[in-house]
């Protein structure tokens, strides 16, 4: 995407309020670039404007309205330098220059009249579809979808290269996106094409209309769009220069039902940005279990069909019934994740993207109708026409994936076995797509129909050819953690943090969930904010541990039975090396969950660092007895004798450890030391070298280790600096 130091330069001082500065940076580009004539006017009216306010001032006169002046300055040049900005991006792209000027050069006329003229007309032209005969409808039909679409896709290309929009131009089309008369699949595309304009350049006029059509409109699919499109722009919404964004923001956070669809859709977000992961899930554990379970066979001509009555089958009839269960518990696995919010999906779509009807940008949006000219007559000529009626009826496919779909329908039809196709053209065969049927009322529901439009824009922005001319509100943290806006602090909005900071911290998004506290009140006496603020330090760096622990012992005053913040005050207290806290916070979770062996086990490595030895093996040996083979109680179990210097009970341990298939690296370090200690020491040069082979750290350093980490234990058994310099130097050779 094409960027420019000086005008990138210029918006930042605008946005750090710096007028003047900026004024002089706009100008030197202008001097540079002679040919913008139109855009030198404009710049010298702001200047004129700013002289005069400068001079009031320094005659020391007392402007009441010198700080609103100063403000539209600063959104003037804003406007002049977005649109300067815009214009050399489309100039130095040969696919935005050929949008700019396709719609352009194919219709004279972009009056908002005249479009809400036409697309009213549309409606009215459907309407009085049903009045005509047969013999002439469908041609009459075609001809009137044909030449909307085509509109569409002009309106579309229109406004996503449509500069800064004005006051005038905001209000027309708020009105147009929220009038009865406008078809609601054009209303949803144009909101669609205003998303993606001021994601890529911040508009006021643009994301107010955003705004306004979220709050205004009763329809469902359109207003939850809205509700997508305002909030991932938020990432680029220039607040210290439109402070009327934080204000629109307060009071559209007012409503409660607003509050639950941000909330839903900032963790709905998450889930379609995992969509990658997913698909490795479902196509490595999920569809090889399908079919092993089912009599069809993948093959590079298509489906086939296997013998039913294979010999296989004969010999080996479990292994029938065996495949038969793992099928099922696939599928319903499958379908579990769908309900969770995954996009199970992603990957088989992905592949279908390659269509001719892709490469023009209104596709990936434009909700899914049947008459779109593109798919109309595969969908009332197919064959199977009721199958493909129903899959795209019940199955949970975003838009763009319903038309890729059908537009490869009579290629997949062509790969389906014999039999199974007699069934689909007799109408025999149910669709029952892979995730389960949805309910046409769970279809209905806001969470759904968000879901599905956060699928259309997630395809776009990850496989549209040219998608680097956009900016991907899925790679900015700023756009898809609009929860760290700062639009949005201080609204009722801020109630919702901790449930979005746990759900972040679950998935182990520790960024994003410190990008989103740093938006929350400090609040010691909050039980949730201590709580989160004390896990987010304890996955940072070690400094920060003992600021974990003054926030686990917030959380624990307010709730003092909390397994939760008793276990991460144990954590950070041992991170820490207060040993003697986190055992006494290891005895109390032990009183609430006496047959928990974690709290067990990390309380016996507590009393060990504490040199409580006898104590550690009593707790040690209990855990052993009940569980025989627990590696993790072994592991601790032979340390702990090794420090003791019960050498001949940790060599047995350390020998079970090491006879797994792939032991793990600190096993190999502790019984370097085991050895050393005994005077192996040979031995133990061969261990710490497996261990560096192996050890998936390789900034790991074992100087470090001997000199620093362990010096105090190695001095303790009688390894001096003499003998830890030489078994270096043994390593090194």
């Amino acid at each position: 995407m094409y960027q420019n130091d000086t005008l990138d330069k210029t918006i930042s001082l605008i946005e750090q309020r710096r007028l003047g500065r900026a004024i002089n940076e706009i100008e030197n580009y202008l001097l540079a670039n002679p040919q913008l004539r139109r855009d030198k006017e404009k710049l010298l009216a702001i200047q004129g404007d700013f002289r005069l306010l400068t001079d009031y001032w320094r005659r020391g006169y007392d402007d009441p309205e010198r700080q609103q002046v100063y403000e539209k300055l600063l959104q003037r040049l804003y406007i002049l330098t977005a649109n300067i900005n815009f214009h050399q991006k489309v100039s130095a792209s040969t696919f935005m220059s050929s949008v700019y000027n396709r719609p352009r050069k194919t219709r004279k006329d972009w009056a908002m009249s005249s479009i809400r003229q036409q697309l009213e007309e549309f409606v009215s032209n459907v309407a009085m579809l049903a009045l005509e005969p047969d013999q002439t409808r469908q041609e009459h039909q075609l001809k009137i979808y044909n030449e909307h679409q085509l509109m569409m896709h002009d309106l579309f290309d229109y406004i996503i290269t449509s500069r800064q929009w004005n006051e005038s131009l905001s209000k027309a089309f708020s009105d147009m996106l929220l009038a009865p008369t406008i078809d609601v699949t054009d209303q949803q595309l144009i909101v669609s094409a205003i998303t993606l304009s001021t994601i890529n350049t911040f508009d006021i006029g643009k994301f107010t209309v955003l705004t306004d059509v979220y709050q205004g409109t009763t329809d469902t699919a359109l207003r939850q769009r809205a509700l997508a499109g305002w909030a991932l722009a938020l990432g680029s919404a220039k607040l210290t220069v439109y402070p009327e964004v934080a204000k629109t923001m307060a009071e559209v956070c007012q409503d409660e039902r607003c509050c639950d669809e941000l909330t839903e859709l900032q963790m709905q977000l998450f889930y379609c940005m995992a969509a990658e992961e997913d698909h490795k899930k479902i196509h490595d554990e999920i569809i090889p279990d399908i079919l092993n379970g089912s009599n069809i066979k993948l093959t590079r001509h298509g489906l086939e069909e296997t013998d039913e009555d294979s010999l296989e089958d004969i010999l080996h009839p479990e292994a029938a019934e065996q495949n038969m269960e793992r099928m099922e518990q696939s599928m319903r696995r499958m379908a579990n994740m769908q309900r969770q919010g995954a996009d199970i999906y992603f990957g088989g779509f992905s592949q279908m993207k390659r269509f001719p009807f892709f490469s023009d940008l209104s596709n990936w949006f434009v909700p899914f109708y049947p008459e779109h000219p593109a798919v109309s007559k595969i969908w009332d000529n197919t064959k199977g026409k009721r199958f493909l009626q129903t899959i795209t009826e019940v199955g949970a496919f975003c838009d763009s994936d319903k038309y890729s779909f059908v537009l490869a329908f009579e290629q997949v039809l062509r790969q389906f076995p014999a039999r199974m196709l007699k069934m689909i053209e007799d109408g025999e065969a149910s669709a029952a797509p892979l995730g389960g049927s949805i309910a046409n009322e769970e279809q209905k529901e806001p969470a759904f129909v968000r879901r599905m439009y956060l699928q259309n824009l997630y395809r776009f922005y990850r496989l549209f050819p040219v998608r680097s001319e956009f900016v991907n509100p899925f790679d900015s943290i700023g756009h898809y953690v609009f929860f760290a806006s700062q639009a949005l602090k201080g609204t009722e909005l801020m109630k919702r943090i901790p449930q979005v900071a746990a759900f972040l911290m679950k998935r182990q998004k520790y960024e994003e969930t410190k990008a989103v506290m740093n938006n929350h009140s400090a609040d010691t006496t909050n039980f949730d904010y201590n709580l989160i603020m004390g896990n987010l330090l304890m996955r940072q760096p070690m400094a920060t541990a003992q600021s974990a622990t003054d926030y686990f012992r917030h959380a624990l005053k307010l709730r003092p039975d909390s397994e939760q913040a008793l276990s991460g005050y144990a954590r950070a207290s041992f991170r820490c090396h207060n040993y003697e806290a986190a055992l006494e916070a290891y005895k109390q979770l032990m009183d609430l969950k006496p047959d928990n062996r974690g709290f067990m086990l990390n309380a016996a490595i507590c009393m060990a660092n504490m040199k409580l030895t006898d104590d550690a093996l009593k707790l040690l040996y209990r855990l052993d007895y009940e569980k025989p083979g627990d590696m993790k109680v072994t592991r601790v179990l032979a340390w702990v004798q090794t420090t003791c210097r019960r050498y001949e009970q940790a060599n047995k341990n350390y020998n079970d450890l090491l006879s797994v298939d792939e032991p793990t690296p600190v096993d190999m370090l502790n019984y370097g030391y085991c050895l050393w200690f005994q005077g192996k020491v040979d031995e133990a040069i061969n261990l710490f070298k497996k261990f560096l082979q192996t050890e998936p750290d390789k900034s790991f350093s074992l100087e470090n280790e001997f000199m620093h980490s362990e010096h105090d234990l190695l001095t303790a058994n009688g390894i001096g600096d003499i003998e830890i310099q030489l078994m270096l130097d043994s390593l090194n050779t």
